[in-house]
């Protein structure tokens, strides 16, 4: 046999036996938080989110019902310049007392600036990055992330990458009725969520519902507060912003979404004020998948996508994130179940690192709309790099390191031709009653 031959022939051999040889991770334990004694004035939670142009909310818990919703801020460490009153709420579950909850709107702030900031005047100083006023811009995405050794690897791989705005799409904490680890996953995502705004919207396990006794997302809304009055929406669940020539609308799937629901009638609402001169990309997010070919929550998403998929698909929605399948998987462009270019790519990203382990078994064959699918922790990176080309990225946790598995250039359906083909679709569903 010739030399080239047979060096080609171990060479395919090798590659063959390094894919094969990859053994995807086991469930990792619940992380153990030990107790920490604090001040009851003592910030703990802080997280933030944008909450309209130019300002940012920050979120914490005091142990103190008396703690003033005072942040105090600026562009210089220990210099603050300005100072902002908000608001305060608690909640009591069963047997559980919340401490007081501190939602305090700051701004208008510059765009891609750094601030130092203190909450409730004392503690320690934090510091945030705003988003950038244009192209480029980065999300890091990661849902279904829950307090596991693997969560743990997921967000120290998020802290590496240079990103923006973090999205999350449901299954924030498993805190599944236990409320003391709502209080636990506060303190575990601190240190990524106090410096760069974390957007969410809800999946199943912050429902939370005891019938006759406790109303469902009663937890999740008081901790959680998104920009849903900015966006004119009646309900924390489900809601829109727009950053750096990205719209973003997070929809909620355990909310109504039938064409009689508000939350149907607010997104056609929502989608009639699109400007796609001044915010090119459309993405959507989701907890359950529309286009999902795991075994696991098949047909779960097919009410809401019954529902909905029209309005997007009508407005050029390019992207659409989802969580709750604990796999990832990426699709072609799709729609109405068939291959379209005009379609949005579908991606199921609910991988973070959940309690509850991966979901290992894939529909046989693979549906044509679907690209890529893997069983593994990680996380996604989406950035849009101008107004017609975005890059995305998955990574895969294997061995506690960030591995590059998936990657593809996607281009925005602004210039494709498909916004001026459906204009005349788009006005009909808009217009109806």
């Amino acid at each position: 046999m010739e030399p080239k031959l047979v060096l080609a022939v171990c060479l395919l051999i090798s590659a063959a036996v390094s894919v094969a040889d990859y053994v995807r991770p086991q469930p990792r334990r619940t992380l153990q938080f030990p107790w920490d004694s604090k001040p009851s004035s003592y910030p703990q939670q802080v997280h933030i989110s944008l909450a309209g142009d130019n300002h940012m909310r920050v979120t914490w818990i005091t142990n103190d019902k008396s703690s003033p919703s005072i942040v105090e801020y600026g562009t210089s460490p220990g210099r603050y310049t300005s100072t902002t009153e908000g608001e305060s709420t608690h909640y009591k579950y069963l047997f559980y007392s919340s401490g007081m909850i501190h939602h305090t709107v700051i701004g208008p702030l510059e765009h891609a600036t750094v601030y130092f900031y203190r909450c409730g005047g004392q503690g320690p100083e934090f510091q945030l990055k705003t988003p950038p006023a244009q192209f480029p811009i980065t999300f890091a995405v990661a849902g279904d992330l829950g307090q596991t050794g693997w969560t743990k690897s997921t967000l120290d791989h998020i802290d590496r990458c240079k990103y923006d705005v973090h999205l999350l799409p449901g299954d924030l904490s498993y805190a599944d009725y236990m409320q003391h680890r709502w209080d636990t996953f506060g303190e575990l995502v601190q240190p990524l969520a106090s410096a760069r705004p974390w957007m969410v919207t809800e999946g199943n396990h912050e429902k939370e519902t005891i019938p006759f006794i406790m109303d469902g997302f009663e937890s999740y809304n008081a901790r959680w507060k998104m920009p849903f009055e900015e966006s004119g929406s009646s309900s924390n669940l489900y809601y829109s912003f727009e950053v750096a020539g990205t719209h973003i609308i997070m929809l909620g799937s355990y909310a109504d979404y039938d064409e009689d629901s508000d939350q149907y009638r607010w997104l056609k609402d929502d989608l009639s004020k699109v400007d796609r001169e001044r915010t090119p990309w459309l993405i959507v997010l989701v907890h359950v998948p529309w286009y999902n070919s795991n075994e696991a929550h098949q047909g779960e998403g097919d009410g809401m996508m019954a529902a909905m998929e029209s309005l997007l698909y009508a407005a050029s929605v390019d992207i659409v994130l989802a969580g709750h399948v604990h796999a990832y998987e990426r699709t072609k462009r799709v729609n109405n179940g068939k291959l379209d270019p005009c379609g949005a790519v579908h991606i199921t990203i609910g991988d973070g690192g959940n309690k509850e382990g991966l979901a290992h078994r894939y529909k046989s064959p693979q549906p044509n709309w679907s690209v890529f699918r893997e069983a593994s922790f990680g996380h996604g990176e989406l950035k849009i790099v101008n107004s017609t080309h975005a890059f995305w990225s998955w990574h895969r946790n294997d061995d506690d390191e960030p591995v590059k598995s998936d990657q593809v250039w996607v281009t925005s359906l602004v210039n494709s031709g498909c916004l001026a083909e459906k204009r005349h679709e788009l006005r009909n569903i808009l217009m109806a009653p």
